[in-house]
């Protein structure tokens, strides 16, 4: 996938105003792949999407996340996830003879919560409303601007340079939650909607101001039942593990594909006979694919 931002510079007066404009647009995108990065899914995990002509990566994603329930006592349900990515949009200057690219490197960095409550509809399933707040920045890196950029002047460029981007973001999710387990068999379900609003605020100029709606709504399902092998005193289990997520609105087609499938299979290691603060641990092998995309990934996951 090839990230394209059109930019014709024939004089000064009016390079800043076309620069601004396609600013605007990048900055909307950039808030766009922060919204891939603000609730646990397995499908976004880790994510790079490549530019086919050179092989360099115009997307880089990686997020780490998870939450639990306090106990059936006391069912406050906490999550957090902790999200980073790197856009790589490029422009094209022009002095009216020669036209060139110029290479830009964003980084985004994101940390995002969620407090919830489980009320319980039937044995082994809850319905969970959560609500979510977000922080986020973005960076321009100015160890890759061109000399090009260096050299001009404005608020626009002076963003290109080393400008930031400070993003929070309000909103929730619903969710179901099915766990059932046994000696024989573990099975976890969950049904999740999610709605959280982006915006920008900070001194940066108007240009790169902007802001997004992430709207996804996904399943996730996974299977664990023992080998047969013991390891710590407790079964080793195999696990097998499904997820498909659905990009609604601003989030549809932001990356180039509207939905992502996730499948996997892996191994479970219980360490809970021991008085450790971590009681499972899995290492996972993921095949992730969606509208012209596909690709792998090994998941790494602890319970306390």
């Amino acid at each position: 996938m090839a990230l394209l931002a059109g930019l014709i510079f024939s004089e000064p007066a009016k390079s800043d105003t076309l620069l601004g404009a396609n600013l605007k647009k990048r900055a909307d995108a950039v808030l766009g792949l922060m919204s891939f990065q603000l609730s646990p899914d397995v499908t976004t995990g880790s994510l790079s999407l490549n530019n086919e002509p050179t092989g360099n990566p115009d997307v880089l994603m990686s997020t780490l996340g998870g939450g639990f329930t306090v106990g059936k006592g006391f069912p406050l349900y906490l999550e957090g996830t902790l999200g980073y990515s790197r856009y790589d949009p490029i422009f094209l200057a022009s002095d009216g003879q020669i036209t060139r690219p110029v290479p830009t490197k964003w980084n985004t960095l994101s940390v995002t919560g969620g407090v919830g409550w489980d009320f319980p509809i039937i044995d082994d399933l809850v319905f969970r409303p959560i609500v979510n707040f977000s922080y986020g920045r973005v960076a321009s890196d100015s160890s890759v601007a061109s000399s090009y950029i260096q050299r001009e002047t404005g608020d626009d460029f002076e963003f290109l340079k080393s400008g930031n981007l400070d993003v929070y973001g309000l909103g929730g999710a619903l969710m179901l939650d099915y766990e059932r387990y046994k000696d024989e068999y573990e099975i976890d379900t969950e049904l999740r909607y999610t709605n959280i609003t982006l915006k920008s605020f900070s001194n940066a100029p108007e240009s790169v101001q902007g802001s997004t709606v992430a709207q996804s709504l996904s399943l996730w399902m996974r299977w664990r039942a023992p080998t047969g092998f013991t390891v710590l005193k407790k079964p080793v289990r195999y696990v097998i593990e499904a997820a498909r997520t659905g990009y609604i609105g601003d989030m549809r087609g932001a990356l180039g594909f509207d939905y992502l499938n996730s499948v996997g299979i892996g191994l479970e290691l219980d360490s809970s006979h021991y008085d450790i603060t971590v009681t499972r641990t899995r290492l996972i092998l993921r095949y992730q694919f969606g509208d012209n995309i596909e690709g792998t990934s090994l998941g790494f996951a602890i319970s306390f």
